[in-house]
């Protein structure tokens, strides 16, 4: 063991671990990530930009989102992803893919298995050997109906003492809450009545990393992930960790103690390990996950589906260029993933101080207008909106005017906006299919989400695919051209120079650079169902240069015209093609 890791390993353990013998802790530590074989470990990696470049794209998916009766889900899922997909993306996202009781796979009853609905880790491994598999590391809670919580209720070590529990007479006025419900459910365990902490719902019970063995038994499943090919672990709810009575218990010192921790191990793994924090907050809290490159490797770019939709409802890139503009780049090593659409709804607190009561009660309007609903979070003696239960593709069914004809090409330029920003980007798998809110699965289920968690059935989805007159293939087959496109251009690579440009409120441009300078681009969407008209001498096109935009294949010359775009028409301009 390098002396190196030793330290940083053992100071971790005692910020985190202040009572426990720092030492013994970390040789545990290290055993439940390396069980039997510590020579697995490498030096650790430096930070830099060569985890990702411009050829990285992912899709987000349910191991279920495609069924036809007769096979494993996740068998259809790789024959979908080769079908449709190869040589587009090279990265795919299961959404947690293990038994469970509730919340579609995020209540999880068993770490050590894959749901057999779906197929087993050798399916997961198939796909980890042809894409950059993502998996879920869901940490915060586990289902009340698993073996830990039985145990628990039975009093049974080491369970005994792996769930956070508070008393009704506590202050816990200052929690930070992403739901409404009581935040403590009463049990009955051997050892008498006892509340326990439930964060997101009653099925989903909230362990209490105050004890060491919850983080060892976490590290343990990392390393099963990481042996069954996952090479990028999305931290789940990881904000809410940590627990104190009389505390916000969102953002904790230990939190994000915990989080270096994992990431450091991950950095001296001998497998590309890549820590991706899932935290759905404004952006400066959002962004401390980051720590001192030495937190996450990769963030979500919360705002951006909230900031997207808001300047293609409104017609105005206003809000999303101020923001974009005073958002700092990625610290070396580290990189945005941006996304405009997930398996979640359209989350709202992030667009918190950035857009206007007035401007988000109207997007709430245009959601319910457009087939979808609100969800809300508890406050202080009120409610918010935490997010818009809506797929994204409905969601841009018209304007805040009300329904247009403009659906398909107001949808396509969202997702090139996607593409076109500094960061990894990421496609949930119902925004690249165009799917519609679906309101039988909500009124089957009670879940507001499921409106936006479609299960298609594949031989249905094929017949779609196949007719090139349908909005499935329509919308599929432009967003698979400019993903590929944007793979060849070295200026989209995630840690590209990026500048936000001043023109038009009904354009929003940003410029980016490739790392070795060589390339320029300047992309430019009209969120706007108008025609508009920029000025090239705006934009400093350098004269001596040929200007082409990529997405169209017209010249363009740099003192010419005005630069002429139609409703939602993109422009990638750039001084070099490839």
């Amino acid at each position: 063991m390098s002396e190196t890791f030793s330290l940083k390993l053992a100071e971790l353990v005692a910020t985190i671990y202040p009572d426990v013998d720092a030492n013994i802790l970390s040789s545990k530590i290290v055993d439940a990530f390396w069980p039997g074989d510590r020579t697995r470990r490498k030096r650790g990696r430096r930070p830099g930009n060569s985890f990702w470049s411009e050829h990285d794209a992912l899709v987000i998916t349910y191991g279920n989102t495609f069924v036809d009766g007769a096979h494993k889900p996740l068998d259809l899922l790789r024959d979908f992803l080769h079908r449709n997909l190869r040589g587009t993306v090279n990265g795919v996202h299961i959404l947690p893919f293990f038994p469970f009781t509730s919340d579609d796979g995020f209540a999880v009853s068993d770490y050590t298995a894959v749901n057999p609905v779906l197929g087993d880790w050798q399916d997961i491994l198939r796909i980890g050997d042809e894409f950059k598999l993502m998996s879920d590391l869901v940490l915060n809670h586990v289902s009340s109906q698993s073996t830990w919580f039985n145990d628990y209720l039975q009093g049974k070590p080491p369970y005994d003492r792996f769930f956070f529990e508070a008393s009704p007479e506590d202050d816990l006025s200052d929690v930070v809450r992403p739901r409404t419900h009581p935040l403590l459910r009463e049990v009955t365990t051997a050892n008498g009545t006892r509340h326990v902490w439930c964060t997101f719902s009653h099925d989903q019970v909230d362990l209490d990393f105050r004890n060491p063995e919850v983080l060892l038994e976490f590290l343990r499943i990392m390393r099963l992930h990481i042996d069954n090919g996952v090479r990028i672990l999305r931290l789940d709810a990881v904000a809410f960790l940590w627990k104190e009575i009389g505390s916000p218990s969102i953002h904790l010192p230990q939190t994000h103690a915990i989080v270096r921790l994992m990431r450091l191990l991950s950095d001296y793994a001998t497998e590309p390990v890549i820590l991706l924090t899932e935290t759905n907050v404004p952006s400066a809290e959002n962004l401390s996950y980051f720590g001192n490159r030495n937190e996450a490797h990769v963030v979500y770019n919360f705002p951006l589906p909230p900031l997207i939709l808001h300047a293609l409802l409104s017609g105005s890139a206003k809000y999303l260029r101020k923001w974009q503009a005073a958002m700092p780049p990625a610290q070396l090593g580290c990189a945005y993933l941006n996304f405009s659409a997930s398996h979640d709804g359209i989350g709202m607190r992030p667009a918190e101080g950035i857009l206007p009561q007035d401007q988000i009660d109207a997007m709430v309007q245009a959601a319910k207008d457009f087939g979808g609903d609100v969800s809300m979070r508890a406050l202080s003696g009120a409610e918010s909106v935490y997010e818009l239960n809506i797929t994204y593709f409905e969601a841009l069914k018209g304007t805040f005017e009300g329904p247009d004809t403009y659906q398909i090409d107001r949808f396509v330029t969202s997702q090139t906006i996607v593409m076109a920003l500094e960061g990894i980007p990421a496609f949930y798998i119902h925004a690249l299919l165009a799917t519609p809110n679906d309101h039988k699965k909500v009124a089957r289920t009670g879940m507001k989400r499921a409106i936006n968690r479609h299960h298609w059935d594949y031989p249905q989805l094929q017949k779609l695919l196949d007719d090139p007159e349908s909005v499935t293939a329509t919308v599929l087959g432009a967003l698979k051209a400019r993903v590929q496109l944007r793979a060849r251009q070295p200026a989209f690579h995630p840690n590209a120079t990026q500048f936000t440009l001043q023109t038009d409120d009904r354009v929003f441009g940003v410029w980016r650079q490739s790392l070795d300078r060589d390339q320029s681009i300047f992309a430019l969407h009209n969120v706007s169902d108008q025609p508009v008209g920029i000025d090239p001498v705006a934009l400093n096109l350098i004269e001596g240069d040929a200007w082409f935009d990529i997405l169209s294949g017209e010249t363009v010359n740099p003192v010419g015209e005005a630069i002429a775009f139609a409703p939602y028409q993109c422009r990638w301009i750039t001084n070099r093609r490839y």
